[in-house]
């Protein structure tokens, strides 16, 4: 059973350190990207095995984790639930970016300011794909149909300093309505009209250089960043009893000259800098970077720093309208996955790894890679080096034909529209670029092989299976009625976060050991016991729903933490009338902690059990 976003958001705050752990969480397309004051809190192991999490990274100084397309709801429920815990930058934080050296921090910074317009991004792009194909559907660009759906598509891109002002606000600690207004100013229609007309302008006999802000990333982000230190310096020489007023009015009369003479210019500059840069190896090398980003961006997603690629493609984007960077790269790199995982699900004769592999497969396809890369690809170790193989041989070609990509949007088969252009041939090179990745990563992955792991068994009904399957029994610990984990009258239960299992509702005061091993947990309260055995299985005795509030009253304990136990050892003997007296349930749930170790927990069909008599099957 699934859980719901609720349990999910729970689960993952605990296991990143709890509520004051945190620092600031934000989201990309796919996963959720902590700052945490003590990374040693990031349970790595713990939430690889949570269902809904499909990867978890630690990268530098962000603990990731990977949830998919789902991961706005999550961050949204987090904040919900934990009031202390903002999207976006945290002063908490700040000593921990002290510490880093300048190329880091830079690194961080546009990370941690182009992730969160990623979805924004590629809604955009999408829109203008579906555009595309409505005007090969025969749709006149005169159309006032054509004009609206232009306008929707460009305007992420034109008001891109807009959106960028309240991400950099968050990064840089600042107020974001400040920095909304200075990104106001440098794309107030006036100062555009001064721009188009190329009208000498002046304040106070300080040239200001005109230039376009529409649709650009580098000057607002620097802008924003000496805003920064304005709002500091304001605030620390405003009198209390008139900063309401002084504050706001230092802070924009010394910001917005200043951006519009000084930092705006300087970041057009570096901008031209970048996009001469690119435009260079577009043209003495446009092969290079779409073959060495192909075969390296599995590398790079796992990590979380293909987002750091998101600046150069939007300035590319801005100034010729396409880019060659990471459109033809990812869409190499994203088929090559879903080729290799659709191999993986053809060729493994495990039922599980076969169904995640085919719906991962498909989902890379679609354009999102990270399920196929945390679940196939990368634990299978061969097919990555095929998908990389595979990437870089299809971004060479794409490279070599000049394959560019128009808008954003996660390059596969429903955002095919963003390589239409004019040229009818960079759709056709696009085609040829997703066939060659499919077919040869499906190959290689199939050639190569894979560790395909213990083999499941083809039925639980005594068939026999391809390799040797171990079974383990567990007895029940009470005499009473068997119920399903789903009617415990407990959600954590029910939901199975804690594992495989089932409830007794019990008929007798006395719970006895249904393994030997030892006694790995103990509550004083006696309301819950963990048994590890010798084999490794982790078991949780749960004697009725919220009985933890009595504080032992009616229980009395058997055993000790860490005394090793037989089966059909006296455990803890209850008072079970008094305790039902008092309105408590005493359905007992028994839980096989790391069930996701074994291939499966198959629950006894019997509706009533004794002591000694088989609760659990364990296949291993």
């Amino acid at each position: 059973m699934n859980m719901t976003n609720e349990e999910l958001a729970k689960k993952i705050i605990v296991n990143v350190g709890g509520e004051e752990n945190v620092s600031s969480v934000y989201n990309c397309a796919t996963r959720l990207r902590f700052i945490l004051k003590d990374k040693s809190k990031f349970n790595i192991e713990e939430l690889h095995n949570v269902k809904g999490i499909v990867g978890v990274v630690q990268a530098n100084e962000e603990s990731q984790v990977i949830i998919g397309p789902k991961v706005e709801e999550i961050l949204r429920e987090i904040t919900k639930q934990y009031s202390g815990i903002n999207d976006g930058e945290s002063k908490n934080s700040s000593k921990q970016n002290e510490e880093k050296n300048i190329f880091a921090k830079m690194l961080d910074a546009l990370i941690g300011i182009f992730a969160p317009l990623v979805p924004a991004l590629a809604g955009a792009g999408m829109v203008k794909a579906v555009l595309a194909v409505m005007v090969l559907a025969g749709m006149s660009k005169e159309t006032q149909n054509y004009y609206i759906l232009n306008l929707i598509s460009d305007s992420v891109y034109y008001f891109m300093p807009m959106l960028l002002a309240v991400s950099a606000a968050k990064r840089f600690r600042t107020n974001q309505y400040f920095a909304l207004a200075i990104a106001g100013v440098l794309l107030h229609p006036n100062f555009t009209a001064l721009v188009t007309e190329q009208t000498p302008t002046h304040f106070f006999s300080m040239p200001i250089t005109l230039v376009n802000y529409a649709s650009t990333a580098v000057p607002i982000i620097l802008c924003v960043w000496f805003m920064s230190y304005v709002e500091r310096f304001a605030e620390k020489v405003s009198p209390n009893i008139i900063k309401a007023l002084l504050k706001p009015l230092l802070v924009l009369l010394i910001t917005a000259p200043v951006s519009l003479i000084v930092i705006g210019p300087i970041g057009t500059w570096l901008g031209n800098i970048l996009s001469g840069g690119i435009n260079f190896l577009d043209g003495h090398a446009g092969w290079l970077v779409p073959t060495v980003l192909g075969a390296t961006m599995p590398l790079l997603v796992s990590i979380g720093m293909h987002v750091s690629l998101t600046p150069l493609v939007q300035l590319s984007l801005a100034s010729k309208g396409y880019e060659t960077i990471t459109g033809p790269a990812m869409l190499a790199s994203n088929i090559s996955q879903g080729g290799a995982s659709l191999a993986v699900a053809l060729k493994t004769k495990n039922k599980e790894r076969r169904q995640l592999a085919l719906s991962s497969g498909i989902t890379a396809l679609c354009g999102i890679t990270e399920p196929a890369l945390y679940g196939v690809t990368m634990p299978l170790k061969r097919p990555l080096i095929a998908v990389m193989i595979s990437g870089g041989v299809a971004g060479l070609y794409a490279g070599i034909t000049g394959v560019v990509r128009i808008s954003f949007g996660s390059p596969g088969f429903p955002t095919l529209p963003v390589f239409i252009t004019e040229d009818p041939k960079n759709l056709i090179n696009a085609l040829i670029t997703m066939a060659i990745a499919l077919v040869l990563s499906f190959v290689l992955t199939y050639i190569l092989g894979f560790e395909d792991g213990q083999e499941e068994l083809v039925d639980m009904k005594g068939n026999e299976t391809d390799t040797e399957v171990t079974t383990k029994e567990i007895d029940s610990v009470v005499e009473g009625t068997v119920v399903p984990l789903e009617q415990s009258g407990d959600q954590t239960f029910a939901s199975g976060v804690l594992g495989k299992g089932i409830a007794i509702v019990p008929n007798d005061n006395n719970f006895y050991a249904p393994v030997s091993g030892k006694v790995s947990m103990l509550y004083e309260t006696g309301h819950a016991i963990g048994i590890l055995t010798d084999d490794g299985v982790e078991l949780l005795i749960h004697i009725g729903i919220d009985t933890v509030k009595l504080q032992g009253k009616y229980f009395d304990v058997k055993v000790k933490k860490n005394q090793n136990i037989k089966v059909g050892d006296l455990l803890v003997t209850i008072d079970k009338e008094k305790i039902e007296s008092l309105g408590y349930s005493l359905t007992t749930p028994v839980i096989v902690l790391n069930s996701d170790k074994y291939l499966d927990v198959i629950e006894t069909k019997e509706t009533y059990v004794y002591p000694k008599e088989k609760l659990l099957t364990i296949i291993k």
